[in-house]
């Protein structure tokens, strides 16, 4: 293990252990399971394949900062059935004004963060730790605006850089809840993987809110924009995935 995730994971477990001596509240917590499937996602050799996603996510707000955590399973069908994978990311971070005691927003920013995350398996079997700090915005209309910037110790190939934005924007019409929200990832380009560029936006309608339970279940579709997948950088070898995927969220 290098310095580097020595000194990662170090400080996520001070953080952890600093947290509860202190004044903790938490503000949001939430857990939820959903399906996806498509026809068009990307392989290797440039063909579409058929698969559904089963995916558990829970996401929580605290005072002192947050944490989310997802894990993915893909069943691939027809021509990709066999090729089930598992994959995983934990993404805590820590608010500064929290751990300074000082208010840091400014301007449109609400906090200045430290970022760390975890990522583990897919059909590269990686084992990636990410450090940084990020910026949450105060953007009218929507539940969170954040942008992230990380040092990556990536485990098979050159270390980089990475870019992630997050949202989510709910809004009506007429009787109909919605909620559009998602993430970019962009990565440097290094000596042997090229740049990667995601854009993965969802909008869902909330369904439960027609019986009375808002936020409970959602029905949508996720597109996804994904150029250079896993930094190939070869069309013949993987071409860039635009896919567009049905889902059903529910949230516990």
């Amino acid at each position: 293990m290098n310095a580097y995730r020595k000194t990662l994971i170090a400080g996520c477990i001070a953080a952890a252990s600093f947290a509860p001596a202190a004044h903790a509240e938490k503000f949001f917590g939430s857990s939820s399971v959903s399906i996806l499937h498509s026809n068009q996602y990307e392989g290797f050799g440039g063909e579409e394949y058929e698969a559904t996603y089963f995916t558990f996510e829970n996401a929580t707000a605290h005072n002192w900062g947050g944490t989310f955590f997802f894990i993915d399973r893909d069943q691939g069908q027809g021509g990709a059935e066999g090729t089930d994978n598992v994959y995983g990311e934990f993404a805590p971070t820590l608010s500064g004004s929290w751990l300074t005691g000082s208010d840091l927003s400014f301007g449109p920013v609400k906090d200045v963060f430290l970022a760390g995350q975890y990522e583990f398996g897919g059909g590269t079997e990686v084992n990636n730790y990410m450090g940084g700090f990020g910026l949450a915005w105060n953007v009218p209309g929507f539940l969170y605006f954040n942008t992230s910037f990380y040092y990556v110790d990536n485990e098979q190939i050159n270390d980089d850089l990475q870019m992630t934005v997050t949202w989510g924007a709910p809004f009506e019409i007429g009787p109909a809840r919605f909620l559009i929200d998602g993430y970019i990832d962009w990565s440097t380009a290094e000596a042997d993987h090229a740049s990667e560029f995601q854009f993965t936006p969802q909008i869902k309608l909330d369904v439960s809110n027609f019986w009375g339970e808002p936020g409970k279940l959602y029905a949508g579709v996720e597109y996804q924009y994904w150029n250079n997948k896993f930094g190939v950088g070869d069309d013949n070898v993987m071409d860039t995935q635009s896919s567009v995927s049905a889902l059903v969220k529910f949230h516990f």
